[in-house]
Parts: C-alpha cells; structure tokens; sequence
C-alpha cells in the first residue's frame, strides 16, 4: 500500500472517529462546575433532584450533553427528565433519548438536547429529575405487627457522571429523623431527618463511593403488581373505563400471625387501611368490586376538578399481603373524542392517579374502539411496548371490535400524561346496530306469523284437541269456585259488620249486592258446565255434584243470616245464637272440604 493511500485510510479513519464522537461519544471538554443533588427518601420512591451547572471549556459549541444512571439503581429507574434555562432566561423541557456507549455497558445514557447551541467558555444551567421504584430494601425483612419498619438505601455519595465535577454536595432526606446507621464520607453531617455529604472538590468522572443509610420509612410500601386499565369508546356517548389491579404490599413482611384485637388497640405503623384514588371530574356511575362481590367500604366526593374515591380493602395489608380488585366508571365522550369530518382523535391519560406515590410494576392498556375503525395509529407521550391487536365482540358486533394493546413497566405520577389514538370512522355505520335489531324483531315477527298461520300436523288428533278444550274449561271452573269460595268470607264480614252496628239498611244494600255477585258466578259455572257435559262428561258429573253441595252451604249461610238477624231484633237469645251458629259453622266447614276435594278430582 503506497503513501497516497494511508494518507486517505487514516483520513477516512478520522472523518469517522469525528463523526461518531458527534453522534453518541462523550464530549470531554464538558465540565461540570456545581452539583447540588437532594435525594428524597420519604416516601416508598427515590426521587433525586440534581442541580448542574454545565460549562463548555472546548473550542467548538454543542447542542447536548450525556446524562448518566447510577448503575446500582440503573435497574430501577422508572422516570428521567431534564429542564434547562435558555440564553433567553426560560425554563424549558429537554429533550432525552436513550444511548448506548460500548465502553460503559454496566449502566445507562440519556442524550440531552438543549434545544440551542452552548458556545465555549458559556455555561447552562440544568435540573435533572429521576425516580427510581424498589430501591430502599426492608431490614429486618420480617416484622411483627406492630413493630416500626426500617429500610437500607444503596447508593453513591458522588454525584455518577461521564463529566468531572468541580464541587458537589448531596443532601438526602429521609421520612423520619430516627436512622440506624449511615456511611460517613468526610466531609457529612446529620441534623433531624436529613444527611447531608460534601462538599466534595474535583471529582473525577464515573467515580464511585458507596453510600448506605437504615432509617426508619413506615410509609405504605404498596405496589401495584400488575394493572389492566381498558377504554371502551362508544360514539354513542359514552366512553367506559374500567381497571383491574393486583396489589401487594412490598414492605417488610408480617411475623407470626395477625391479631384483629391487638390491631384494634395498637397502632400497625407499616399497614395499609386505605388509600385514595382521583378520577376524571366528569366521572359517573363509579363502582368498586372485588372477587366476592361489591365493596361497599368506599367514598367518593365530587371536587371542581376531580372525583375522590377512598377505597378500602376488605382487610388491612401486611407485609407480603395482597389484593386483587377492579374498578371502573363512565365518561361523556365530548371531553375526550374529537373528530374532524371521519377523522377521529382519542386524548386520554394512560395511567390515572392510583394513589400517593404510586407504583405500577406493569400496566397493560387496553383501548376499544367501534365496529369498523380503520387507519389506527397510537401516539404516547413516552416509550410503550405495542402488543397484537385483538377483536372483541359485544352485543349486535359481526367483524369485532378493534382492540389496541400497549404494555409499560414501571409507571409512577410522572407517567400521568395523555396518549393519542388516531382513527377512521365512517358515520353511516352507527345506523349498523339500529338496522340489525329492526332487521331481527322483523325476522322473529315475520316467523311467529308464519307459524301461527300454518297447519304442520300431519293429521288432526281430536282426542288430544277434546282434552285441551276439557283442560281450559276445568281451569275456568277452578277460577269461578275460587271467586265463589271468596264471597264466603265477604258475607261473614258483612253479617258481624251487621252484628256490631245493628244497621238493617246497609246490611241488605251489601247483601243485595253479594246475592246478585253470587247467582252471575253460579250462572257462568252452570255454562261451563254445559260445555264440558260436551267434552268430559265424567268431569261434568263431578262438578254437579259439587254444585249440589254449593248449593246445601248456600243455604246454611242463609240459615246464618236468618239467626243473625233474629239476635239483633232480640227474637233469639244469645246463647241460642251462639250454639246454632256454632252447629251451621261446622256443617259448613265440612262442605267446604268436601267440595275442595270434589275440585281437586276435576
């Protein structure tokens, strides 16, 4: 190989090297002048705040920096985000978008755009923000109780990044002021709830420093394991939303058996009783139900701007203890779907507010749309995995409904943003469902008329024909005996009604009345009775014997009337009243059962 053509490899060789210092490498003419990192370990997240100040001391300016992860926590984190202040004093968002540098493997990169160009010898001010899930460790792991709960949190007393650091102090703040032990890196300091280390001068990059505070963090440890939040969009509006969770306390787990007495006397610093979800303002018709059925331990209040649901498990949650519950309500459609001739966009939160410093392990979101949609794109405001689309198939559905499948680990409240569902529907298809119901009722009246009109025996069994017509006059007589059966009591209400008031008057008026009631019943049974002579003469036999003894009670309770009234125009003494009355009660009870088993034999 000639000099000519070394002289072009090397070219070539720098040209690239240039290029992909450009592209991923780290800029080493980078400084960072101040760091000031809070690491807030109040709650069941760890949550680091750091303040930079990024100073360009090359000879070129650039457009972004790289953010490093602290590789212990690296498989932790859930959330990373940056703001910078611009040449022109505003605050603004930064754009990250992960990286890979092959030299450093064992942790992750985020590129930073600044959004303008940072010239030599100028400086930037910028905060990070991250949040890491299932970082601070439970120790002891096992409790009673109702014993306090400690936690160990790992981390690095210097501020991790590809940058040298010309001073940094770090402050990490716990949830109460009662701490075991912590790691003492000269220069730190203790004071109530918070550690405070450095400052520390010139620190080289990718340095590292364990760090390990056990304090103690009772706050609620509860995860949310898995989670299926499903959107079922109707252009009917309505828009149903229900969600699925399996939730697991991850603290320290119960030691020995659980006492509902002692639970009631003493405080469990480290059990879950309840905690608060926040809904969509316009939600309605909310319910809460688990396994067995529904929970009626819940509140809700309606606020101005959000809906506060308090639910409460139907046992207090332990260490290692878990729940499994769905809930869900309804949202008018107009808040949330627009659309622009066919063209439709849904705007609605992939996650809602679970509750205080919540976390999800795993979220499957699950969007359904109406019957025909085409041209679906799903837009998310960070990275979701994108499932298999599916079909579900509801009420009046022929093809299926499309359904939409996105999965994300690791949520927190900062992933509480709006996704975007963009899709076509073409109008005419909501008449789709009122045509097939008309379409169906036509079909079913269509073949009731069919059937009724049409003659499929094969030949007519009269036989058959004459019991059904026996049957129906037997059941009409059974219904005029019990009418007849009913005036009974009727007339002895009338007759002691008579007794008591001694009025002659009203008594024949309701007696009139009853008499005319009781001969229209004899007479219908006495047509029916010619009609079923016809049809069933054995039944026929039967019922007149059953109208002979009618008639023998008939003339009883006449009998009846007759004394009662003697007794009142004081021609007939009351104990001769009582002990006639009590002879024509018991004849009438037994013709009463009598025909009652005359009836039965029908």
């Amino acid at each position: 190989m000639n000099s000519v053509s070394l002289r072009l490899v090397a070219l070539a060789a720098l040209l690239f090297a240039s290029f992909t210092l450009g592209k991923n490498d780290v800029n080493p003419k980078l400084v960072i002048s101040e760091v000031s990192r809070k690491i807030d370990l109040s709650t069941q997240l760890t949550k680091i705040s750091t303040s930079l100040t990024i100073e360009n001391g090359g000879d070129s300016s650039t457009g972004f920096f790289h953010l490093a992860i602290e590789p212990s926590l690296v498989d932790k984190l859930a959330f990373v985000g940056a703001t910078a202040r611009n040449p022109e004093d505003e605050e603004s968002s930064l754009v990250l978008s992960e990286v890979d540098i092959s030299s450093h493997s064992e942790t992750k990169f985020f590129k930073v755009e600044l959004g303008f160009r940072l010239k030599p010898g100028d400086s930037v001010d910028v905060t990070t923000e991250e949040v890491f899930v299932h970082a601070m460790t439970p120790f002891p792991t096992k409790i009673s109780q109702s014993e306090k709960q400690y936690v160990v949190f790992s981390g690095n007393h210097y501020y991790y990044s590809p940058y040298t650091v010309k001073k940094q102090t770090t402050t990490v703040s716990l949830a109460t002021s009662s701490v075991e032990s912590h790691t003492k890196l000269k220069p730190s300091s203790l004071s109530d709830n918070a550690v405070t280390y450095g400052p520390y001068s010139d620190v080289e990059a990718y340095s590292a420093d364990p760090m390990r505070v056990h304090f103690e963090n009772s706050t609620p440890f509860l995860s949310v394991v898995g989670m299926t939040r499903t959107i079922e969009v109707s252009h009917w509006g309505n828009i149903a939303v229900e969600e699925t969770y399996h939730m697991k306390h991850v603290g320290a787990e119960l030691k020995g058996s659980f006492s509902r007495y002692d639970y009631q006397r003493t405080a469990a610093p480290a059990s879950i009783k309840s905690f608060k979800s926040v809904l969509p303002a316009a939600a309605s018709d909310v319910y809460y139900r688990d396994e067995i059925g529904n929970i009626s331990t819940s509140n809700l209040w309606s606020q101005e701007d959000s809906v506060e649901l308090e639910l409460r498990p139907r046992f207090p949650l332990f260490g290692g203890w878990q729940t499994r519950f769905y809930m869900g309500y309804n949202v008018p459609s107009y808040e949330y779907l627009y659309n622009l001739g066919n063209r439709y966009i849904l705007k609605m939160r992939v996650v809602d507010h679970i509750f205080d410093e919540f976390v999800v392990d795993h979220l499957v979101l699950r969007i359904i749309l109406p019957e025909g949609c085409t041209d679906i794109q799903l837009k998310t405001p960070f990275k979701m995995d994108e499932g298999k689309r599916e079909l579900h198939f509801t009420y009046l559905d022929t093809v299926g409904r499309p359904v939409i499948v996105a999965h994300k680990s690791s949520l927190v409240e900062q992933h509480i943003q709006d996704f975007e569902l963009h899709y076509s529907f073409n109008k005419v298809l909501l008449l789709q469902e009122p045509l097939l119901i008309v379409g169906a009722f036509y079909l079913l009246f269509m073949a009731v008329i069919i059937y009724m009109r049409l003659d499929f025996a094969i030949s007519k069994d009269e036989a058959n024909e004459s019991r059904m017509r026996a049957a129906c006059l037997i059941e009409e007589v059974q219904r005029l005996l019990d009418r007849q059966s009913g005036l009974y009591s009727v007339y002895a209400d009338a007759i002691q009604k008579y007794k008591q008031s001694k009025d002659a008057t009203a008594f024949a008026n309701a007696r009139k009345k009853l008499d005319g009631d009781y001969r229209a019943i004899s007479n219908q049974i006495s047509q029916v009775q010619a009609s079923l002579s016809k049809e069933q003469p054995e039944a026929a036999e039967k019922l007149t014997e059953l109208q002979r003894k009618e008639n023998e009670k008939k003339q009883l309770l006449d009998s009846a009337i007759v004394m009662a009234e003697k007794l009142v125009n004081n021609r007939l003494s009351k104990q001769g009243y009582l002990e006639g009355e009590g002879n024509n009660k018991t004849k009438r009870q037994k013709l009463s059962a009598e025909i009652e088993s005359l009836a039965a034999c029908l």
